[in-house]
């Protein structure tokens, strides 16, 4: 393996249990989010007399709530204390959340499942700034791309692989009780990683820790806002996430509305656009030559309004009943395929320049805040992105195709504005 190689940090104590521990609760977030709702959907039939769309929704709207509740705390804390010791005590939470949901799990109480979902974001909430802001800490300034890029492939792995095995989970015959032992494994697992974790020695006792949930938030874009070069790659990663999550939450309806796909078309569709992000995260370490630049950023830019543009026009008119096997063996299918897949891979290579740009630009005792703005601005895009399709498909009824070259073409915009922010970041990095 070469000298330089990012997989050579995989087998250092310094890296490797941390992303066992990132690793592990993407996972069990995924399994449990997804195995609630297909549980809700296909055996509790609604809750507390309400619809299961209502149920789907409130759900949704129960793990986002804490990011915007507790983030400010959240930095506060991570930026105060050790990150080791938060890292520990986070996943220790989990099994405690954890051991309540397998509870709830095993005797059928979904009320209190969804509370535990509430405090499994809570959980997710706390973690966040910590995962972005210990790497700096842990690596040097030309490992950053490449950890990253490490971190990012494996938070998107973990996603798809939690969700697949909700939908495995979900047809045995005892389900409910299957993911209430995966999910309580998981956390210990999680725990005993994060065990591992070595100190960073980087407590700031002079950043104060208060708990006024609303307001310490609100104060986080007031620290990222001290330096505009670093608001906006948070603005750009916040416009992927606003992509990704069209994309992601689109694909059941297109897959059976506009491929004629059965269930496993869906999956595949989310296989092939995680694999693609996987594939650019590993690639940036090589194309940037370890260096803290935003060259790449502007081509996956370019790259996601191209291959968006060309998905829509990839979408067949009359499409046959298909499946898994059909869309990789047959012309008509495949073009859209390798659509999403380059989609994926522009995607991590727009992102992880701008995860590694953030933390080497941010003073250490402000990272974990701004790190926690970013967690923010993510979710208030994500909200937005779902407001879009609810307009785009819902009020003017255009379809999930026109939806795609819509945001693609908005995504021409973006790709604009980070060509200004390659240039400005150039004369801080770029050498």
């Amino acid at each position: 393996m070469p000298v330089h190689s990012q997989f050579r940090l995989l087998g250092q104590r310094r890296f490797l249990p941390f992303y066992l521990t990132q690793f592990s609760g993407a996972f069990n977030d995924n399994l449990y989010k997804n195995a609630l709702l297909l549980l809700i959907t296909y055996q509790a039939g609604g809750l507390m007399g309400l619809s299961i769309n209502v149920v789907v929704n409130i759900a949704a709207f129960l793990f986002i709530l804490p990011f915007f509740l507790f983030s400010g705390i959240a930095g506060q804390m991570a930026d105060r204390y050790e990150k080791a010791w938060i890292i520990r005590r986070v996943k220790a939470a989990e099994i405690g959340i954890m051991s309540l949901a397998a509870l709830a799990l095993w005797f059928g109480w979904y009320e209190l499942l969804l509370v535990l979902l509430f405090l499994m974001g809570a959980q997710s909430t706390f973690f966040g700034p910590v995962k972005y802001s210990i790497l700096p800490r842990v690596l040097a300034n030309d490992e950053l791309v490449g950890g990253n890029g490490l971190v990012s492939m494996g938070t998107f792995v973990a996603i798809l692989l939690g969700t697949i095995a909700a939908g495995v989970i979900a047809g045995a015959e005892q389900a409910a009780r299957i993911t209430a032992v995966a999910v309580l494994v998981m956390a210990v697992l999680g725990y005993l990683a994060a065990r591992k974790v070595p100190d960073t020695r980087d407590e700031a006792p002079e950043v104060m820790v208060r708990f006024r949930p609303l307001l310490e938030t609100w104060r986080l874009m007031a620290v990222a806002r001290e330096r505009p070069k670093v608001l906006g790659a948070i603005l750009a990663i916040s416009w992927f996430w606003f992509l990704g999550a069209a994309y992601l939450t689109q694909f059941p309806n297109f897959a059976k509305t506009w491929l004629a796909g059965d269930e496993t078309v869906v999956t595949l569709l989310l296989a092939m656009f995680i694999m693609g992000i996987s594939a650019g995260s590993m690639l940036c370490e090589r194309l940037t030559k370890h260096r803290i630049t935003l060259a790449p950023v502007p081509w996956g830019a370019l790259g996601l309004t191209l291959l968006g543009i060309d998905l829509f026009f990839a979408v067949p008119a009359n499409p046959e009943p298909s499946t898994w096997l059909s869309l990789m063996t047959e012309p008509v299918y495949i073009r859209v395929l390798l659509d999403l897949v380059g989609i994926g891979i522009c995607g991590g290579l727009f992102i992880v320049p701008l995860y590694a740009f953030i933390q080497y630009e941010t003073p250490d005792h402000k990272r974990a805040r701004i790190i926690a703005a970013l967690n923010v601005i993510n979710s208030l895009f994500m909200v937005a992105s779902a407001i879009a399709g609810i307009l785009v498909l819902g009020v003017f009824d255009l379809g999930i195709p026109t939806f795609f070259l819509i945001l693609s073409l908005v995504n021409a915009l973006v790709w604009v504005s980070v060509l200004g922010l390659r240039r400005r970041a150039a004369q801080s990095v770029d050498n």
